[in-house]
């Protein structure tokens, strides 16, 4: 299997799916001290963070993330500039939006914003954490490592996992990033980057199968 191959058979997307219900959290949302935006090739992430806003869930957003061989081209100044910028255009203040825009990984995303909200005087309480659906779980493990203080709700944008492979358009690379995250959410424990998450015996088994089936560009060596 190749990323230029962009569909998936019906027992691998049995599969994905499973392991894309097992990435999200289902955390009930409600208002915190802050939203953060964490940076993506998926600019969605940004308006519906923005929407949050706008919904008065939060009243500050921060924007997280410097550039990636995934998202150099799309954003040339950076995922949380153009997060920004986007936010900005669907009608979010600027005077509430931060921005931090060195962050090279999930760990960064969390500490750097940290000292960001620090210097502009914040200190939440609680965090909105936005990502795309299938990092919440990822986000959520490393936030509650790097920033074990504050109270972490994750959230994404509310799609089933057929529309979400409508809107991105290509069925493979999906399953691809699906099944690089889940090794992170296995291994980064590890390695003291995030804490432990309870793995069902299904959705391992899922894994392993991706991973025979050649979705292993995303994975760490």
């Amino acid at each position: 299997m190749t990323e230029q191959q962009r569909a998936v058979s019906e027992d691998q997307w049995r599969n994905a799916k499973l392991i894309w219900d097992y990435h999200q959290m289902h955390h009930q949302l409600k208002p915190c001290d802050v939203a953060i935006g964490l940076g993506s090739h998926d600019l969605r992430v940004a308006a519906f963070t923005a929407d949050l806003y706008h919904q008065g869930f939060v009243p500050t957003l921060v924007f997280t993330g410097g550039n990636s061989p995934n998202t150099a081209a799309r954003f040339p100044r950076g995922e949380a500039v153009h997060f920004r910028d986007h936010a900005i255009g669907i009608g979010v203040p600027a005077d509430a939006v931060l921005i931090e825009p060195d962050a090279a990984n999930t760990g960064q995303n969390i500490a750097f914003t940290r000292e960001v909200l620090a210097a502009a005087g914040i200190m939440p309480a609680s965090v909105l954490l936005t990502a795309m659906p299938y990092m919440e779980r990822r986000a959520y493990a490393t936030c509650r490592k790097v920033w074990p203080e504050v109270e972490v709700i994750c959230a994404s944008e509310p799609l089933e996992f057929d529309d979400y492979l409508k809107a991105i358009g290509d069925e493979a690379f999906v399953t691809h990033m699906l099944v690089g995250d889940m090794q992170r959410v296995i291994e980064y424990p590890r390695l003291g980057f995030a804490i432990e998450q309870d793995v069902p015996e299904d959705v391992h088994a899922a894994y392993e199968s991706l991973i025979r089936d050649g979705f292993t560009s995303r994975l760490l060596t």
